[in-house]
């Protein structure tokens, strides 16, 4: 059994944050090293009086980091960042979809989850590689199993 690599798990955003007609995904990574979704699990153990132990999961509370997040002129991620940034938007401001893709090998999609988020910036500046924004992504339910067309970045709900 081959190990996925990790270029064949792909997480997308929409960057016009519901601005426009239809969603405008652009897959996260380029100039990232790591990226992991923290599943943040909320979860409470207790032991009884007869020494038994029991453990309740109460769900989970996802996020993600973004870091570094470069700007880059005209990239339309870049422009709804920093307008969140500039004018300290807050709330549905912040509001988009992300969608979580797992690829095989030969490109093509194994499964796809779409998920609304909220988007929120943690600092702008950064040191003399380039202008950053990195922001974390706080996973906000309404989760949905589909598919993804990668070639005109569509998501479709499944049935």
């Amino acid at each position: 059994m081959a190990k996925i690599e990790r270029k064949y798990f792909a997480h997308f955003i929409d960057a016009s944050f519901g601005s426009g007609s239809s969603p405008e995904y652009i897959r996260l990574g380029k100039d990232l090293e790591e990226y992991n979704i923290e599943l943040n699990p909320d979860t409470e153990t207790v032991k009884n009086i007869l020494g038994e132990q029991s453990t309740n999961h109460k769900g989970y509370e996802v996020s993600s980091e973004v870091d570094p997040f470069y700007a880059y002129a005209g990239d339309k991620l870049y422009e709804q960042l920093a307008k969140i940034a500039n004018e300290r938007l807050t709330g549905d401001d912040c509001a988009t979809t992300v969608v979580d893709v797992l690829l095989s090998s030969e490109g093509t999609v194994e499964w796809a989850y779409k998920e609304d988020v909220i988007v929120v910036p943690t600092s702008m500046g950064g040191d003399t590689s380039g202008v950053q924004i990195p922001f974390t992504i706080n996973y906000n339910g309404n989760r949905t199993k589909g598919s993804f067309d990668l070639s005109t970045k569509k998501f479709t709900a499944g049935t």
